[in-house]
């Protein structure tokens, strides 16, 4: 199970025209503890950032699953109801689900998202799509070195 976290990153962007514009822009990422959400990203964004940056935010995001599109060049938030059948009173109950695409356009995202849940044997309605500011997701992956919270480095240099 994956814990995501959604951490805004505030630095000086150059803009085309060659001006500098202080921008907050959200990233994505895949940590067990909102401390090694801050190391993974701060590592992530060291490449592509010149100069100082802060973690401006950091907060839990409430997401079941993630659909990756390698031709997406945008994320979207997909709101999915499942519908189960209560046995009891003979009621449907919609369940409702967070989800995350990748995707170029709106219509890609329902594409990538139809895609996706074609091996689910639940019944379920979508019942919102909307793009997101998010501009990358950092998944953890396992060949991947795991990045030391301030606290495992302080112990490191200590012994």
């Amino acid at each position: 199970m994956h814990t995501w976290f959604e951490c805004k990153i505030s630095y000086e962007k150059v803009l085309e025209n060659g001006m500098q514009k202080k921008v907050t822009e959200p990233y994505l990422v895949d940590a067990l503890s909102f401390t090694e959400a801050e190391a993974r990203i701060i590592e992530e964004m060291k490449p592509f950032i010149s100069g100082e940056f802060t973690v401006a935010d950091i907060k839990r995001a409430r997401l079941s699953e993630l659909f990756f599109n390698e031709s997406g060049d945008r994320f979207y938030k997909v709101k999915v109801y499942f519908i189960t059948l209560d046995e009891k009173s003979g009621a449907e109950k919609k369940t409702a689900a967070q989800m995350l695409v990748q995707a170029s356009d709106l219509k890609d995202a329902l594409s990538v998202l139809e895609e996706g849940m074609k091996g689910t044997l639940a019944d379920y309605t979508i019942a919102s799509i909307a793009e997101t500011l998010i501009v990358d997701v950092y998944p953890f992956t396992a060949g991947e070195e795991k990045v030391k919270s301030p606290e495992e480095k302080i112990a490191e240099s200590l012994s």
